[in-house]
């Protein structure tokens, strides 16, 4: 019988396929950050979302503030399961936000109406360039859907630096129920 190797090579192509498309979301690679698993539900799609910003921005250098993105699923029941993949947008180039030490992402699945959010920690810097990174837009993506992204102001101020330069003083949290 020539479909049951025709069906076998269909399903081991489209696991294949299904694999491939994870890419990197800019996590740590752990299995929590790859794609929604198809039996627990499809991976959320950003064109499906409605994207709400609300921040308490750090008023001088030094201080502490917060971007919070909410997302409302205006489609089918989908899963987030992994971090948002968060980066700053600056002149001098694009520099990851990396998840809070020691998150542990949670699978969460939204039906349609339900809302979820996550929040981007930071340092306010100094205006000096070359002790901040001076951000003027914060770009993120979904787990499992890595090539759509949202691009959203920032307006926050700089986002201190080590002395030495390196990552930007700024962290991801993971998704939050939101709502009932």
């Amino acid at each position: 019988m020539r479909t049951f190797p025709l069906a076998l090579t269909a399903a081991v192509a489209s696991t294949l396929l299904l694999t491939a498309c994870g890419g990197d979301t800019g996590g740590s690679g752990d299995d929590d950050t790859k794609n929604a698993d198809p039996a627990n539900g499809s991976a959320c799609a950003l064109a499906d979302l409605g994207v709400e910003v609300g921040a308490g921005a750090a008023p001088a250098a030094g201080d502490t503030g917060t971007v919070t993105v909410t997302l409302t699923n205006k489609g089918a029941e989908c899963t987030l399961k992994g971090f948002p993949a968060v980066d700053l947008l600056a002149e001098s180039g694009t520099t990851d936000v990396l998840p809070e030490e020691g998150a542990q992402a949670q699978p969460l699945t939204l039906g349609k109406g339900a809302t979820t959010s996550f929040t981007i920690t930071y340092v306010r810097g100094e205006a000096d360039p070359a002790k901040s990174l001076v951000a003027h837009a914060a770009s993120f993506t979904l787990p499992g859907a890595p090539g759509d992204a949202h691009e959203l102001k920032w307006s926050y101020g700089p986002v201190a630096r080590p002395d030495d330069g390196g990552q930007a003083q700024a962290t991801v949290s993971g998704f939050e129920s939101a709502g009932d």
